[in-house]
């Protein structure tokens, strides 16, 4: 045994540390690039963060001859538009949107508040136009013209450029009116998603980022698309127990934000949102003053997205989407674009994709190796290993055994073993098999079986008892 252990065993020790080195290779984890926390918040939650549109027409009917007046509303086509935009985030894979509630109001409002606000506006339209003062153009209009219809309208428009249809499916109250929140719904599936925090977890100082579209950030100078590509600003919570005058939460922010911002998410560390913004401070002789902003905490959110019926939940889209890039920053750029191209399968129009299929592809030479890609092979390797480290332990051990054993039977034999004494027919123990043994055809029967085994102790004996004779 020993012979053998000398080469068995070493072999056996090699075996064994490849297989756990194929163990330690399967289960390293990629590499993570050297990507700032801001950018890979803003890279996970930019698909989600959408922009609405609420606004209402308003139809018009005059009565009364003067063709100058109805110049104007020619133009104008009898009716006049109000509303505004806002933020939102998409909070669920099936299309459930968070915002505030004043940022889609105008669905909410009573006809007649609808018809009071636009003809405010076509006063002024008028006012402006025929250059008298607003009282004038109001005592005029207010006795000749009356609304005929009002459309209401909420849109949509996701960061990759689609425009869908939105029904709010909660509501609580505009600003000093209530809980400025609201749940609006969209027709999708697979959409990317931010997941809901808890606000009862904030504290003063933490590092936040308010994601949205600024009305500050549009300009004549940018490109149309520009429109679709939201801002992330980074900032602190300022104060964590201020209420409004009806005694709803607000969390305080320094993050700079403006009107256009209204119902964007409020996002922490974690990636989670932990308010929406609502209204900012008040102004300064005329002049916003920024980092005296606020938001409707998540905790009160949240009883909207529950009389809502919503399930805050994380799409396939996300977790390829997140691990695509997770890949694409630690430089495995092969792995990356396989992740990117299944989000684009189950959501082609996924606003940043594209671009980021496009750069993989660009960098895919020099693509990093990633060892759990061969797992198969490992595993296929482990096993072929195992079993040799197996053979190799049995050929050592178990052979030994079985030498000693067959050892152990012929000394038995002899006359120590007082077999009956001289010239006695020996008793035969059980014996192995004769080929084991080594034997020769001793009978001449064209075979090796126990009779030769018999005929051989049968000569030892007589050896041995001449021997014990003095012969």
């Amino acid at each position: 045994m020993k012979k053998r252990a000398l080469f068995t065993i070493p072999i056996s020790l090699l075996l064994i540390a490849a297989i756990v080195a194929s163990f330690v290779l399967i289960n390293i984890k990629p590499a993570k690039g050297n990507v700032s926390q801001a950018q890979r918040l803003n890279e996970y939650t930019k698909p989600a963060v959408v922009r609405i549109i609420d606004y209402a027409l308003v139809g018009w009917q005059f009565n009364d001859y003067n063709p100058e007046v109805e110049a104007v509303l020619e133009q104008l086509k009898y009716q006049t538009l109000i509303g505004g935009s806002g933020s939102g985030a998409i909070i669920s894979s099936d299309g459930y949107i968070v915002t505030n509630a004043h940022v889609v109001e105008y669905g909410k409002m009573e006809d007649q508040e609808v018809a009071d606000a636009a003809f405010q506006q076509l006063v002024t339209i008028m006012a402006d136009h025929f250059q008298v003062d607003y009282n004038t153009a109001y005592n005029y209009l207010v006795a000749y013209t009356q609304y005929t219809e009002i459309k209401r309208v909420t849109k949509v428009i996701l960061p990759g450029g689609d425009v869908l249809d939105g029904e709010i499916k909660s509501y609580g109250a505009p600003i000093n009116q209530g809980k400025d929140a609201a749940v609006v719904k969209i027709e999708g599936k697979n959409l990317p998603s931010i997941p809901l925090g808890d606000s009862s977890e904030v504290q003063n100082q933490d590092n936040i980022w308010v994601s949205g579209y600024p009305a500050a950030a549009d300009s004549d100078l940018l490109s149309p698309d520009s429109s679709l590509v939201s801002t992330m600003n980074a900032g602190q919570i300022s104060a964590t127990d201020k209420k409004t005058d009806q005694g709803s939460p607000v969390i305080q922010i320094n993050a700079a934000a403006t009107h256009g911002n209204s119902g964007g998410p409020v996002i922490n560390e974690k990636g989670q949102i932990i308010g929406l913004l609502t209204f900012r401070g008040d102004t300064v002789n005329g002049q916003e003053v920024q980092g005296f902003n606020f938001a409707v905490p998540v905790n009160t959110v949240k009883e909207f997205v529950n009389q809502a019926g919503v399930r805050n939940t994380k799409s396939e889209t996300n977790r390829l989407y997140k691990e695509g890039l997770e890949l694409y920053w630690g430089g495995y750029y092969k792995h990356a674009l396989e992740k990117f191209e299944a989000v684009q399968r189950i959501y082609p129009n996924h606003s940043e994709i594209k671009e980021y299929i496009g750069n993989s592809e660009e960098k895919m030479s020099k693509s990093k190796m990633l060892w759990s890609d061969y797992a198969t092979f490992f595993y296929i390797g482990d096993g072929v290993a195992g079993l040799l480290v197996l053979i190799l332990l049995v050929f050592t051990f178990a052979g030994g055994s079985k030498n000693k054993a067959a050892a152990a039977v012929l000394p038995a034999a002899g006359p120590s073993a007082n077999m009956g004494g001289q010239g006695s027919t020996p008793t035969v123990p059980q014996a192995p098999s004769a080929p084991e043994m080594n034997l020769n055809d001793l009978n001449k029967d064209g075979k090796v079986d126990i009779q030769d085994l018999l005929i051989a102790l049968q000569e030892q004996q007589k050896k041995q008892n001449k021997d014990g004779n003095g012969e």
